[in-house]
């Protein structure tokens, strides 16, 4: 049994750009934002990153799972083993591949063995049971994201836009009574986001990632290739839907000809055109994108989103919220709601037929 009353939930996320593990605080009810505690990173080292990236899109069993699930378990181990004053951990683990169709979901990482290590109950597999609901098993950050806008005092829809390794939009209403009520959320993958563009600096430059868009704010887009790209099947299913990181693989080999900044241009404004082309899904139109997620600070990409997008677009610092936390913190107010027994996603956010709660519970 929880404690009565509010809990320090400690969330960690550890997402598809491979950058390295977030860990963050929130004292909630599994309803409300109460308080927001410490947060802490700890990257992964280029080693244990390619370990990880080489177990990309692979499942249980396969060949380099089993090491990259080593990586993820010891990294979160470490980071988490920091914080003091936890009831509550919520563990996202790292996808690997996501195919909510076909074989399922999959996060490596096994919250069992790190609730032995921390000695604390650790909420995990967040995934599978909407997946074996039919619904897309993805994304799960909306319900805090509705928490997110009472927190500022929103009284009209808004948006929230995340552009992490993969991009996703959600449309709140911070009017309804709960996330899970209908017309209070609708949610979806919009496109790749960072994951191109990483990693075409990977592998041509050596290097993590374009800072701060420089490359990019140097190059010219290449608009027959973005056309190209938003010709993609995935821009015409109606949400909710989403992705795996592998899913636009054909990307990089359709900047193959063009100079590195050229090419890293336009992979840029290839993710702020797949966002636009989100918005055209919105129930009633936003005023504003707030958006979270690595992609916030590259300046060449956010100017490419307004443009795009025609909406002001502004990391949610302007709002006085933490976007390198966001995520961890959404799986940290995910983990008091499973503990509760409160839903996790709904029809309008992975589009399962009814509200549904997730993940396994594993104590110590």
């Amino acid at each position: 049994m929880m404690k009565p009353g509010p809990l320090w939930c400690l969330g960690a996320m550890s997402g598809t750009s491979l950058d390295g593990v977030d860990a963050a605080m929130v004292l909630t009810d599994g309803h409300a934002i109460l308080d927001f505690g410490p947060d802490a990173y700890r990257p992964y080292t280029p080693s244990e990153q390619a370990t990880v990236r080489a177990a990309l899109g692979q499942w249980p069993g396969d060949p380099d799972v089993a090491r990259a699930a080593e990586v993820v378990e010891s990294a979160h181990a470490e980071l988490l083993s920091r914080f003091s004053g936890v009831d509550l951990v919520g563990f996202h683990g790292q996808t690997l591949a996501h195919d909510p169709r076909g074989r399922g979901t999959h996060q490596t990482g096994n919250g069992a063995l790190l609730s032995q290590v921390l000695g604390l109950p650790v909420i995990w597999d967040f995934r599978s049971n909407d997946v074996a609901m039919g619904g897309q098993g993805a994304p799960l950050a909306p319900f805090y994201h509705f928490a997110c806008a009472r927190w500022i005092g929103a009284d009209a829809p808004l948006a929230f836009l995340n552009m992490g390794g993969v991009g996703n939009l959600t449309w709140v209403d911070p009017r309804q009574t709960a996330p899970d009520h209908p017309g209070a959320c609708l949610a979806f993958d919009t496109g790749p986001a960072n994951a191109p563009v990483n990693d075409l600096m990977a592998q041509r430059l050596g290097q993590s990632q374009d800072e701060r868009g420089a490359l990019a704010a140097s190059g010219a887009h290449d608009d027959a290739v973005i056309d190209a790209f938003l010709s993609h099947p995935y821009f015409y299913k109606m949400p909710p839907k989403s992705l795996d990181r592998n899913d636009f693989h054909s990307l990089l080999p359709a900047v193959a000809h063009l100079s590195d900044a050229d090419a890293a241009a336009t992979l840029t404004h290839a993710a702020a055109a797949a966002v636009a082309r989100g918005l055209e899904h919105f129930p009633t139109p936003v005023t504003r994108l707030l958006v979270t997620g690595g992609g916030r600070h590259n300046i060449t990409l956010m100017g490419a989103l307004a443009q795009r997008c025609g909406l002001p677009a502004d990391p949610v610092e302007a709002v006085g919220l933490n976007g390198d936390m966001l995520e961890a913190q959404a799986f940290a107010f995910l983990a008091a709601r499973v503990a509760l027994g409160l839903p996790t996603s709904a029809p309008g956010t992975t589009g399962v037929p009814a509200a549904v709660g997730g993940g396994q519970i594993s104590r110590p």
